[in-house]
């Protein structure tokens, strides 16, 4: 039996219980066994972390301990433990941590317009995945993440900036370009899964954006 372990907390407007929840809901129906925690002490133990299969964590802001985050570095690149994760809860999470940065492959910077703006996801049918084999693209109404990713990410979907619903100064900042929305990437002997929706439990929820998050944590699975 596969073994995930969730972490949550951080910044409450991202609902990190019911995103947590959500997660856990999509990895027990696919047999795992899994452990829910809501304290960064979880990652202390890197022995433990090391014969998992899977981490995925729901973590936005915060501090992240020198301890913690390394013994999360190690047991992807050293061990092939699998991370998977969604919007800040993984890409704007610990702040000051470049060690996380560099291995979950990006970093939120701007989402124009707050909450609530439409855009559409485009799958990159160039780059054929199992992540993305077969699905549409869709439309969001939620943040639009503007983020700073690693050129060395595999990008399977992004969506179009400027937005040109977001109107004011705010929209005009950004050169046009097509923004990753949902990566791979592998940091050492481990697989790196992301997507940047998920501002709320119901974004992830739809139809894509859930299959999407459930090939992505199978996918990133050592």
């Amino acid at each position: 039996m596969k073994s995930a372990l969730i972490v949550w907390g951080g910044w409450d407007g991202h609902e990190p219980d019911k995103v947590a929840d959500f997660l856990d809901g999509l990895l027990r129906a696919e047999g795992f066994a899994t452990e829910v925690n809501d304290t960064l002490d979880a990652f202390l133990d890197g022995d433990k972390l090391a014969g998992l299969d899977l981490i995925v964590p729901v973590w936005t802001m915060g501090e992240i301990t020198w301890d913690q985050c390394q013994n999360v570095c190690r047991a992807v690149s050293q061990h092939g433990v699998g991370l998977a994760g969604c919007h800040g809860a993984m890409c704007d999470a610990f702040r000051g941590s470049t060690d996380w940065q560099f291995m979950t492959g990006g970093q939120w910077v701007a989402h124009p317009g707050n909450d609530g703006v439409p855009y559409t996801v485009v799958i990159d049918r160039s780059n054929p995945h199992p992540i993305t084999d077969g699905l549409p693209d869709f439309d969001v109404v939620s943040e639009q993440y503007y983020l700073h990713t690693d050129p060395a990410n595999n990008v399977l979907a992004t969506c179009k900036f400027p937005n040109p619903s977001v109107t004011g100064a705010e929209g005009l900042l950004v050169s046009p370009c097509d923004m990753p929305t949902v990566w791979t990437r592998h940091y050492g002997q481990g697989k790196v899964f992301y997507t940047a929706l998920g501002h709320h439990r119901d974004v992830l929820e739809a139809e894509v954006p859930k299959e999407i998050c459930r090939r992505g944590l199978l996918w990133s699975t050592k």
